[in-house]
């Protein structure tokens, strides 16, 4: 018996998160070996385009895990738990993430996955000096004097700079001090 048709029968043919029954196919949740039935579960194309990033999160969507995260088999609870943690900003997922246990084989397994695709994305992020995570449009306020070089003023301690921009480099900033664009280290900022 093939992997796709173990999962087919073990899910009565329907996509083992959200239940569609059309587009299935087994999906490897990685970072686990070769592919098995005890690492794969079937899912529709739109699950797996939204798991793997292809297409953005579709809230609605994915109150399918209010049933699924219940399931008993190990790959279902996994992808569940992974969901509900990107899904974390949203207060019906953030509830059933609380409620939700894993074993700790389990639990490690879904945090793996976690880290292995947040690795890259969290180590560049623009944070300020207290390590929060500044996004496109916040506001920063200076927590040191700062010379401006070439403008011939000092931009000074608690002026707050609206709208931000981010850069390519995570350690800086641009934004409007004194009606000027200039960049701005991170490292004297604090998010407004």
């Amino acid at each position: 018996m093939t992997i796709e048709s173990a999962l087919f029968q073990r899910s009565s043919s329907s996509c083992e998160l959200c239940s569609a029954t059309s587009g299935l196919s087994a999906y490897h949740i990685l970072p686990q070996g070769q592919a098995n039935e005890g690492n794969c579960l079937l899912l529709c194309q739109k699950c797996t385009d939204q798991v793997e990033g292809r297409e953005d999160l579709d809230i609605n969507h994915w109150f399918c895990l209010r049933d699924s995260m219940w399931s008993e088999f190990p790959p279902v609870q996994v992808m569940a738990w992974r969901m509900l943690h990107r899904l974390s900003d949203q207060e019906w997922a953030l509830d059933l993430f609380g409620q939700m246990y894993l074993e700790d084989v389990l639990l490690n397994w879904a945090k793996e996955g976690i880290n292995a695709s947040e690795g890259k994305s969290e180590a560049t992020q623009t944070r300020d000096s207290n390590g929060t995570v500044l996004a496109e449009g916040d506001s920063v306020t200076l927590i040191k004097d700062l010379p401006v070089k070439g403008a011939g003023f000092t931009a000074k301690r608690g002026t707050l700079v609206k709208n931000i921009s981010l850069t390519s480099n995570p350690e800086q900033i641009e934004g409007k001090v004194g009606g000027m664009q200039i960049v701005l280290l991170t490292q004297f900022l604090k998010k407004a």
